[in-house]
């Protein structure tokens, strides 16, 4: 099998994966811990709730991020089309999946481009940060921005993943000159994606020092991707070695919390296991700026842009009723309400 090929039979292994077992972290996301103080005499009208927002040059209906997912094979360019279309339809963003492998054999490239589905959306091109480590550099980050027409380019850490797998890359030493130099260099903003494990704040500061300034969490919580490789073990010993880091990693609140105390003025999403528009609503009170989901918004990709439209008026309506009852009329005031705990 070469490698590209053997790239497409893994991401396809991660929708079919994702799709028919439970691959839920055994942690929590920590946003359980905390609690909006109900408002009985709101003063407010549902119906003037503002949740819009402008980020990264584009105005958006909403602080939601249809987080990256998946392609580079060809049974994933119907859902990236799906989801592009319902982030133009409800004006969001959205994230795309790892692109190493368009890159690699440009017959893929296709599964990628949703720049016409999806014309108003902030888009996010996405690279794993180790491949600048395995020969990518300016050049192919640049070839993965144009290929999607994005806004910015997401450098998605997973160093437990590849560990996972037995054909994982796992040289990350020297990562962070390189990264120095990229963000440099690049014309589009870097954002620093983990993918279910949370940054801590050694990261979080090491990052800031080579030009980072977006940090998407992508902590614990949501999808284990130690438990999606564990389904995808060829061998008892690799199920086990997967399976032992179940309930690894940092939770989603805490991850928030330590890039708020490196500083303040850094840009965070928040993901990893956010399932509501309330799970939205804390993220942002406690210092984000928008919030992404994954495995929800590909089972309802995987339905159709009607269920995935619908889904997403739901986590809308869901935040503008959780900001109304905590009498809270925009955005911006969210930011600074204190959750109770």
């Amino acid at each position: 099998m070469s490698k590209v090929t053997h790239i497409s039979s893994r991401k396809l292994d991660h929708i079919r994966i994702n799709l028919e077992n439970d691959v839920h972290s055994e942690r929590s996301t920590g946003l359980e811990n905390y609690r909006f103080i109900h408002r009985a005499v709101p003063e407010l009208n549902l119906d003037d709730i503002d949740i819009s927002l402008s980020i990264l040059g584009r105005d958006l209906n909403a602080p939601l991020i249809i987080s990256s997912m998946t392609g580079g094979v060809k049974e994933a360019e119907k859902i990236n089309r799906t989801l592009a279309q319902a982030a133009q339809e409800t004006k969001i963003a959205m994230g795309i999946g790892s692109q190493r492998a368009a890159l690699e054999q440009p017959n893929l490239v296709n599964t990628f481009q949703i720049r016409n589905e999806a014309p108003d959306a902030l888009i996010f091109a996405n690279l794993g940060a180790v491949q600048l480590n395995y020969g990518f550099g300016l050049e192919e980050c640049q070839k993965a921005v144009d290929m999607v027409e994005a806004d910015a380019l997401i450098l998605h850490f997973n160093p437990l993943q590849e560990a996972l797998q037995p054909d994982g890359q796992t040289r990350f030493a020297g990562l962070l000159k390189r990264i120095d130099k990229l963000c440099k260099e690049l014309p589009v903003p870097v954002i620093a994606k983990e993918v279910g494990w949370g940054f801590s704040e050694t990261d979080i500061k090491a990052l800031t020092q080579v030009g980072i300034n977006i940090f998407d969490v992508a902590g614990a919580g949501g999808t284990s991707w130690s438990k999606v490789e564990m389904y995808r073990a060829q061998t008892e010993n690799q199920a086990h070695l997967a399976a032992a880091f179940s309930d690894w990693g940092i939770s989603t609140a805490e991850a928030i919390l330590n890039v708020k105390s490196v500083n303040p003025d850094l840009l965070i999403f928040a993901s990893g296991g956010i399932q509501t528009g309330v799970d939205i609503a804390k993220s942002i009170s406690l210092g984000a700026k928008m919030g992404g989901m994954a495995s929800p918004f590909l089972k309802k990709a995987n339905l159709g842009l009607m269920e995935m439209v619908e889904f997403i008026m739901q986590i809308q309506q869901e935040l503008r009723v959780c900001m109304f009852v905590a009498g809270i009329g925009d955005l911006n005031t969210l930011t600074r309400v204190k959750l109770d705990s």
